[in-house]
């Protein structure tokens, strides 16, 4: 049997008519959004802050977008590898990443080769929260305010440790921004994990440690770490009672924080984009949520804020940090 070929004059004339066609379906898959669950991210195992964000927003946007809203942690590699699905994930506005600063602004810069995407490659739809860090003593050092830290340090440089609960994160980052506005000399000790650091600091074997204010508050609160300052220019909601690092004048310029932000992948359809947009704005109103994030010490971010431009402001100034104290992976 002979076959027929259609002529590729004609294959070519019908090339705009079959994107126009695919375009057309793209559009009203789009105006059909949401018409299944939809898959929120997590770079970070069960518990940790990134988790609780995304576990406490999930069902705020089911809610406004009428359809589940699941969690699907995919820890490893400082938040990496679900940055890098997301970046890699069809842009249907299905599969979303609940972000923090260490895999969006941190990671690139003090692991390029293993980081394969960038911010580019993501739709920023809006900053969730802000949570401050804490800067917390063992009980052993005897340590109560963050001038009696900085008059300790000072005058033992080298023999004082601080642990973070790894190498390259935003709490690494603070602790490097205060040993450089103190001029300290002190050792940074990288754990894998709130956990083991917890461990170590009641136990005595690290003497300082930096914690985001939601993990480090309960021991905080029980008496068995000493709250010295938090990390961003103003005292956190949440804790009143802890004065703002920069406070102290000699770290005056402290002013750092983690932040929460949803992503989805580069190209969403603007119809997806506007409802998704939408679904965030409404539920950061929500009271319910808003409380259960102020009692964490979170503040939730300004609805007018430029993600874009947030993102890129704030990997500029983690550069300087990075560059700073030579932090690589």
């Amino acid at each position: 049997m002979t076959s027929v070929q259609t002529p590729s004059w004609r294959r070519r004339a019908l090339w705009p008519v079959l994107g126009a066609l695919a375009l057309a379906a793209s559009g009203a898959q789009a105006d059909s959004y949401p018409d299944k669950p939809i898959t929120l991210v997590v770079g970070y195992p069960p518990g940790g802050s990134t988790d609780l964000m995304a576990r406490t927003l999930a069902p705020e946007l089911s809610k406004r977008l009428g359809t589940p809203v699941v969690i699907e942690n995919l820890g490893g590699a400082g938040g990496a590898i679900g940055a890098q699905k997301v970046a890699s994930a069809l842009a249907d506005g299905y599969t979303l990443l609940v972000a923090a600063n260490n895999e969006i602004a941190i990671k690139r810069l003090v692991a390029p080769a293993s980081v394969k995407y960038e911010q580019r490659d993501f739709t920023p739809l809006g900053l969730i929260a802000s949570q401050p860090m804490v800067l917390v003593a063992s009980p052993k050092t005897g340590v109560k305010t963050t001038a009696e830290f900085l008059k300790l340090v000072k005058a033992n440089p080298g023999k004082f440790t601080y642990g973070t609960s790894g190498v390259g994160t935003a709490l690494h980052l603070a602790g490097e921004m205060m040993k450089d506005q103190g001029g300290l000399f002190m050792t940074h000790i990288p754990y894998r994990g709130v956990a083991p650091l917890t461990t170590d600091l009641l136990g005595s074997n690290v003497d300082f440690g930096v914690f985001v204010l939601s993990s480090g508050l309960p021991l905080i609160q029980s008496g068995k770490l000493i709250a010295l300052g938090t990390t961003e220019r103003r005292r956190a909601q949440a804790t009143p009672e802890v004065p703002a690092i920069a406070e102290t004048p000699a770290l005056k310029g402290i002013d750092i924080s983690s932040w929460f932000a949803l992503l989805g992948p580069a190209r969403l359809p603007e119809p997806v984009l506007v409802k998704l947009k939408k679904a965030l704005a409404e539920s950061l109103q929500a009271p319910d949520l808003r409380k259960k994030l102020e009692e964490t010490g979170s503040a939730i971010a300004a609805p007018q804020l430029d993600l874009g431009k947030f993102m890129a402001e704030e990997t500029a100034k983690y550069k300087r940090i990075v560059e700073f104290a030579r932090i690589e992976e």
